[in-house]
């Protein structure tokens, strides 16, 4: 009986498990079509660089060239870069914390221009 019962067990943990990782593979899925090329370009760059153990101004020389060679202009990079700032300090000036200035910031970057 006890057998029985610890299979049974093992087999519901076993269960549970498979669902969870069907369902973390089903969400990283599901947001990859959402990443631009440039987003694609940032995040194959930085898992680059962390694997490397890059970090500093090595880490920013590294993901400069990184981009450039993939097709990512510097002038792109400073574009983001300003974006970034002005944004950054809109949601200052806002006085936006915690979730209200995640979202702003996500709204803003977002937004063309």
């Amino acid at each position: 009986m006890r057998v029985s019962t610890w299979l049974v067990a093992m087999g519901a943990i076993l269960s549970v498990s498979a669902g969870q990782a069907a369902l973390a593979q089903t969400a990283t899925t599901t947001q990859s079509p959402h990443l631009n090329s440039q987003q694609e370009k940032m995040k194959e760059c930085a898992a680059d660089a962390k694997s490397k153990g890059v970090t500093g101004a090595d880490r920013k020389s590294f993901m400069s060239s990184c981009l450039s060679s993939k097709g990512v202009s510097q002038e792109d990079i400073n574009k983001q870069q300003q974006k970034m700032k002005t944004c950054n300090a809109d949601a200052k000036t806002k006085g936006l914390t915690g979730d209200d200035r995640k979202d702003f910031m996500k709204s803003c970057l977002s937004s063309s221009g």
